[in-house]
């Protein structure tokens, strides 16, 4: 067995792999929120259903929790500035959603007017995975947006995360 951490030894898969990003919006009361979040996939054919990774310390991760569902977001390529937004700013001091259009969806949870796809669907499973916490959503709705392309980890490399790693 290495000496290295699990960042040494993940490295060089990590930084080869280029994933899209999503923006992740949730609705639990009058609390709406959203957060840029890249460990995501969908995990069965049928039904459809989607595997959504929030971090813990994220804002967005409390409103998930007690929300009936979540919708997920693909950004085009050319929204980088959509992504900077829910991705670099915090819930916890700003509201994310002033400024943005969207309407609310089934679940109560924000559906972003401009993106290139989205999906939505009821949270029926959780699962804690280290730092982040693992939703499990059945896609009830969903729909194509008018930006192109995917909106890449690698086109959000200067970011900051608006809460530490």
């Amino acid at each position: 067995m290495s000496d290295r951490d699990e960042a040494d030894a993940s490295r060089p898969l990590v930084t080869t792999v280029n994933y899209p990003l999503f923006v992740v919006t949730a609705c639990a009361g009058d609390d709406v929120s959203g957060c840029l979040a890249g460990f995501i996939t969908q995990s069965s054919i049928r039904p459809v259903q989607f595997l959504i990774c929030i971090s813990k310390v994220n804002h967005t991760f409390s409103t998930a929790r007690s929300s009936r569902g979540l919708v997920l977001h693909l950004l085009g390529s050319d929204q980088g500035d959509i992504g900077s937004h829910f991705g670099e700013l915090t819930g916890d001091e700003v509201d994310k959603f002033e400024g943005i259009p969207w309407s609310p969806g089934r679940t109560g949870a924000p559906i972003l007017t401009e993106c290139a796809a989205w999906v939505e669907g009821p949270t029926v499973g959780r699962m804690a995975g280290g730092d982040h916490e693992a939703f499990l959503i059945n896609v009830q709705d969903g729909g194509a947006g008018t930006h192109e392309g995917c909106f890449m980890v690698r086109d959000a490399a200067g970011f900051e995360p608006g809460h530490p790693v």
